[in-house]
């Protein structure tokens, strides 16, 4: 699989690629002043014409001309037919969800992200709806689940933090069988390494703090629709719950798509060496990442992403004394949540990440106290790499005096 940036071999008259409607989403569109940049539409209302009479902009929460732009962009990477901008990813999350109704049953991943973990399992509680998690990468795991009638099923592939793959096109055959509505949530990835619509999901969620932004300077979620008809229900829950991007946030956000392309292919290049260096060391037990042809879901990956992605997981030996050891002097890795910035971070998914999850969620997940996860940005990656050596031989030194 080559890291895929977009291009394509060109007809003649054929329509630009996606890297080149990245890079020029929204430019050239400012009818009143004609800047070659688009203006932040910064204002919470607009003036109407006449009592009565409407037009597409009256209150910032409803609509924006800046946050239509982010949408209009983050859609057409998708292949959506329309995109929700919202506050955050966890809100993009909660719009989503709220096509459930009570009793409905939504499938979620056993692993997946935190936060996903904490809002599901508390609206379970209240009664909003019903959750279930489930492996899905398990064999059979589909045909369990056909027996429960979910009414929506929500994918994370690959999942936060193990990097498990979940077949997207056959969770989605699933849900057109039962009338479920499938979620993909596409943040790992972005639509550069992955594009679930295509592969029959409904709905791709996406936290834009991430990649889609891609410098930790904002926070916004996305979720793109297949169909207006889901795009309309996603866009007035959005409004009526008021958790819509504020407009400098989607100024952030569109600006973050035009590199985005560029950006995802130096993270994947720097991602392959530090996964060839950590599988050198007799330190660390376990690395996940579906590059390698030992990830269980490597043919799957394969088969359904367009690129291998910069996330990856590993485990220490010598667990939590060994994480403590090995994170105390990196240089190049900071010690921070999120990921997909131009910036590498680690973080520890136990302490952290999936701390909201209780422990024998996290047991049955597969998240042990060793594991760290890695979010390889755009620095050198020889230094990447040396900062990571210096660390294995400070932990393998502090653990042989231990």
């Amino acid at each position: 699989m080559s890291a895929a940036n977009g291009e394509r071999p060109q007809r003649p008259s054929a329509e630009p690629s996606l890297v080149t409607r990245a890079v020029r989403a929204g430019i050239g569109t400012d009818a009143a002043h004609h800047a070659v940049m688009p203006p932040i539409h910064l204002s919470s209302n607009y003036l109407f014409q006449s009592p009565g009479v409407y037009e597409r902009y009256d209150y910032t929460r409803t609509a924006n001309p800046t946050r239509d732009l982010a949408a209009a962009a983050i859609a057409e990477l998708e292949g959506g037919c329309g995109a929700v901008v919202t506050s955050s990813g966890m809100a993009a999350v909660a719009v989503v969800t709220r096509l459930l109704s009570a009793g409905e049953l939504l499938v979620a991943p056993h692993d997946c992200y935190g936060g996903c973990h904490r809002l599901f399992t508390a609206e379970d509680r209240r009664g909003a709806y019903r959750v279930r998690f489930v492996d899905q990468t398990r064999a059979g795991a589909v045909e369990a689940v056909r027996a429960l009638r979910p009414r929506m099923i929500w994918l994370e592939t690959p999942s936060n933090p193990l990097m498990r793959i979940a077949e997207i096109a056959a969770w989605a055959r699933l849900a057109r069988e039962v009338g479920a509505v499938c979620v993909a949530d596409n943040t790992f990835l972005s639509p550069v390494n992955q594009r679930p619509l295509s592969l029959g999901a409904d709905v791709v969620v996406h936290s834009t703090t991430k990649f889609i932004n891609g410098h930790s300077d904002m926070v916004g979620g996305a979720a793109v629709a297949a169909d207006e008809g889901l795009h309309e229900q996603l866009a007035w829950w959005a409004n009526a719950m008021g958790v819509t991007g504020a407009p400098f946030d989607s100024f952030l956000t569109l600006r973050g798509v035009r590199t985005l392309h560029a950006r995802s292919r130096v993270h994947e290049e720097n991602a392959l060496r530090v996964v060839d260096f950590l599988r050198s060391s007799d330190l660390v037990e376990r690395v996940n990442h579906p590059s390698l042809p030992n990830h269980p879901g490597h043919e799957i990956a394969r088969a359904q992403q367009l690129g291998w992605g910069s996330l990856l997981s590993f485990e220490l030996r010598g667990g939590r004394p060994a994480v403590e050891r090995f994170v105390d002097g990196l240089r190049h890795f900071a010690l921070a949540e999120s990921l997909g910035g131009v910036e590498s971070l680690v973080s520890h998914p136990w302490t952290m990440t999936h701390a909201s999850m209780d422990e024998p969620a996290r047991v049955a997940a597969g998240i042990r106290e060793g594991l760290l996860r890695l979010s390889v940005g755009i620095e050198s990656a020889a230094d990447l790499i040396a900062d990571l050596e210096l660390a294995l031989r400070r932990t393998a030194a502090e653990l042989v005096v231990a």
